[in-house]
């Protein structure tokens, strides 16, 4: 799973929020290590670095999902 689909934040490819906030940083080789790509989207915003955002990816549902194993 992508983390686009997991949290269908809408910023794929032709997604609903795609011409809005721009197709994501992630999208479309990424989505299972986003939380490694600068400028992804969480909680409604745009992030920084993955260093700046490590903290609040660590809490994400998507990464704690990807990262169970």
């Amino acid at each position: 799973m992508k983390c686009w689909e997991f949290k269908k934040c809408g910023r794929e490819l032709n997604g609903a929020k795609s011409k809005e906030l721009g197709v994501c940083p992630a999208y479309p080789d990424d989505g299972e290590e986003c939380w490694a790509i600068a400028g992804t989207l969480c909680g409604g915003k745009v992030q920084g670095t993955s260093a700046e955002k490590d903290g609040n990816c660590r809490l994400c549902e998507f990464y704690k999902k990807i990262n169970e194993g």
